[in-house]
């Protein structure tokens, strides 16, 4: 089993910037893990994309954070971070940590969440 654990989040005015962590962690070895991101749920609305960035540091932005959203990974530390630009009310959401393909002594391609962060933007 491999459980991430996040930190980070809270409350900010728009404008302002905020800085997310997540750190994976299992009862045996993380071999590898080929994904890890964030998605975000808002009131009402579906699960969706932030960003995820793959083992070799290739990264998928969603359009409405490009420019805003930083992801970085460290893989010896099996841990993703991202910043938080420029943010506004629309990033008001809870954030989920994911990682996908995840390698370990007892799993094999299995994929994890987070149990989420909340971020909330407004004046």
């Amino acid at each position: 089993q491999v459980h991430l654990v996040e930190s980070g989040g809270g409350s900010v005015q728009p404008g302002e910037s905020l800085g997310l962590s997540c750190a994976a962690s299992g009862t045996g070895t993380i071999i590898r893990i080929g994904a890890m991101g964030w998605y975000r749920q808002a009131p009402g609305n579906q699960r969706e994309l932030v960003v995820t960035i793959r083992y070799s540091g290739r990264s998928n932005y969603a359009d409405s954070v490009k420019g805003r959203f930083t992801i970085s990974r460290d893989n010896a530390k099996n841990t993703v971070y991202l910043q938080m630009n420029s943010l506004k009310p629309e990033d008001t959401a809870v954030y989920y940590c994911n990682a996908q393909n995840v390698y370990t002594e007892s799993t094999s391609g299995d994929t994890f969440w987070g149990q989420g962060t909340q971020v909330t933007v407004s004046s």
